[in-house]
């Protein structure tokens, strides 16, 4: 049996569209494993089929394990609290000044935690526009001090 690169790029589609009925996220992964069959065999017309199977599988789980790996760590640090030692001793810049019983707003550089600002407290007064650092995580606040 001989498959065409149109079988390929047919299944590959359906494969793709599975993802859409099924949401397991890995699906997606086979089928554009196969659309890179696909458009291997429309350049390359004569890859044996063994070659083409082999080429799908390992196209295939390089792409699934490549993308866990990234959604993975992604996914660790946006939840608050999951990644928390990650994060102690970020400095930034405080937007909006802080008191011990007053809560203030620090900016990062880069997000931290999936936003750029955040709300903090301290235990002691600082005013604006002070680099701070961060030293915990308390609930949905960031405790600070000066840095």
């Amino acid at each position: 049996m001989s498959m065409e690169w149109w079988h390929w790029i047919v299944g590959g589609i359906v494969l793709v569209l599975l993802e859409l009925v099924i949401p397991s996220f890995f699906i997606l992964w086979f089928g554009l494993g196969a659309l890179l069959v696909g458009l291997l065999l429309l350049v390359a017309p004569g890859f044996p089929l063994a070659g083409q199977i082999l080429l799908w599988a390992i196209a295939s789980v390089i792409m699934t394990v490549l993308w866990f790996r990234v959604f993975r760590r992604i996914r660790d640090k946006t939840r608050i609290g999951t990644a928390a030692g990650d994060i102690i001793g970020e400095i930034g810049l405080l937007v909006a000044d802080t008191a011990p019983f007053k809560h203030g707003k620090v900016r990062f550089q880069r997000p931290i935690l999936g936003a750029e600002e955040w709300p903090c407290m301290s235990d002691a007064e600082i005013p604006i526009n002070t680099r701070v650092k961060l030293i915990s995580v308390e609930g949905s606040f960031l405790k600070i001090t000066r840095a």
